[in-house]
């Protein structure tokens, strides 16, 4: 019988082995993430994951920097909200110091996390399986990767200000205006595989239901799209001012309309029999969403209730206490969430949208043997891609990157500081926000039409 010094030495070792395996784990491949009770999956779904859980932390730190608490102690740091002999710079509509340090650390954060995924987005090019070397790299070694992302957070913020607000400030511009366009098709590709899906199952159970559930939501989308155009018209406008916003909302609204006539047309249903209202339903109502983002920038109190002259309350005496969350940004994280996460979990069937989103749809043969892997490898995942990548693991990383910039822009609601030190609002968002619009409508007018254009071409 073991004495209890050695049965304590014998537990030691074990938890030593144990702990010594999780860090194994953490250094290894994706399959060492899932416990025993986790059900197996892909091992490209898991890798995707953990990066946008990457994503998410640096959105968190960003969300926490606007804190009041912690606002109040980045006066520590080099890029200080002050000029001169240490002198408190004074801000237009009350907006104290520790609300601009705030937004500067948002920048910085921000800056890491692009930082870290541009540096992915290299590294990961041209990677057409997981025989190549590098795949290892991208669905493992998660410890090292942390301790990167977190060393390039570090020396984020000891960058000097100087200019490093204003210059960033565009890149947030360029790569919030393309990730606006990559949320649209990915609002494309989830109408379009809920709609066939929904019309397979009609067919299949021989029920009108599906029809039924069909078109109430297309009516629905289509009825909020109306109230929205509604209450822009209501609170954006002026009778005798607020030109720019009517002109953003009708032209929106005549636009949406084309489309969905274009997408029921009998030369578009016969080239593309899924296509329908419900997706141009759902391009409408996301539509009418970035144009609510877009008026919430207009710099100009009497077309914008959101603006932050008018989101200062009354604190104390002298004091105020700016209210940075209004409803677009709040519902915008939403949307940036949602969006997010399906980059990391579709599997689309959707050739036009595959072709746009640099993925591939899974075949047949290639389904079944995956199926097989899965029976002989619960708890853990299994590799998925040794005969080829399921999604390119430069443009992943290349999405998440722009996710980045996009979620910095919502996060400071697109304020900036200026030469004056001063917080803010320019047309250069609206025309941004207004502009992907469009191009977001274009871009789903050209999955309609490209089969009729380009007829050689096998859109199926």
């Amino acid at each position: 019988m073991p004495t209890p010094g050695k049965l304590w030495l014998t537990l030691r070792g074990t938890g030593i082995l144990v702990l010594f395996f999780q860090a194994s784990c953490l250094c290894g491949s994706a399959p060492c993430i899932l416990c025993g009770c986790c059900p197996s999956s892909r091992n490209s779904t898991i890798s995707r994951l953990i990066f946008t859980a990457f994503l998410f932390l640096g959105v968190l730190v960003s969300i926490i920097m606007l804190s009041p608490g912690v606002e109040s102690q980045l006066h520590n740091l080099p890029w200080v909200c002050e000029e001169g002999a240490r002198t408190p710079v004074v801000l237009r509509s009350h907006i104290d110091c520790g609300s601009l340090l705030g937004h500067r650390a948002v920048y910085r954060m921000c800056f890491a996390t692009a930082a870290f995924f541009f540096l992915f987005t290299l590294l990961m090019t041209c990677v057409h399986s997981s025989r190549d070397p590098r795949a290892a790299i991208q669905n493992g070694f998660w410890f090292f990767k942390f301790l990167v992302f977190v060393g390039i957070t570090v020396g984020a913020f000891y960058i000097p200000n100087g200019s490093f607000s204003n210059i960033w400030f565009y890149f947030g511009v360029v790569g919030s205006f393309l990730f606006i366009l990559i949320q649209l098709v990915l609002v494309i590709d989830f109408a379009h595989s809920w709609n066939q899906r929904w019309l397979g199952r009609a067919e299949e159970r021989d029920s009108r239901a599906w029809y039924a559930g069909l078109s109430f939501f297309t009516l629905l989308f289509y009825s909020l799209s109306v109230a929205a155009v509604t209450l822009f018209f209501i609170y954006y406008t002026q009778p005798s001012a607020c030109y720019e916003g009517k002109v953003f909302i009708s032209l929106n609204l005549i636009l949406c309309f084309c489309v969905s006539i274009i997408a029921v047309l009998p030369k578009v249903q016969e080239a593309q029999p899924n296509s329908g209202l419900l997706q141009a339903s759902a391009v409408t109502l996301y539509t009418m969403f970035v144009t609510w983002l877009a008026l919430s920038n207009v710099p100009d109190q009497k077309c914008n209730p959101h603006l932050l002259t008018n989101g200062t309350v009354l604190a104390g005496a002298e004091g105020y206490v700016t209210q940075w969350w209004d409803a677009p940004s709040i519902v915008g994280l939403i949307v940036f969430i949602l969006c997010t996460l399906f980059i990391s979990l579709r599997s689309s069937d959707h050739q036009q949208v595959n072709s746009l989103m640099r993925t591939e749809e899974c075949p047949p043969i290639l389904e079944a043997t995956q199926q097989q892997q899965v029976v002989g490898c619960k708890g853990r995942a299994f590799d998925n891609e040794q005969d080829g990548v399921t999604y390119s693991y430069s443009f992943f990383h290349f999405c998440l990157l722009l996710a980045s910039l996009h979620i910095m822009m919502t996060l400071t609601n697109w304020y900036r500081p200026g030469e004056t030190q001063k917080m803010t609002s320019t047309w250069t968002a609206v025309w941004v926000k207004i502009c992907a619009s469009w191009a977001g409508l274009l871009l789903y007018l050209w999955t309609l039409v490209a089969p009729l254009l380009l007829p050689n071409r096998d859109f199926s």
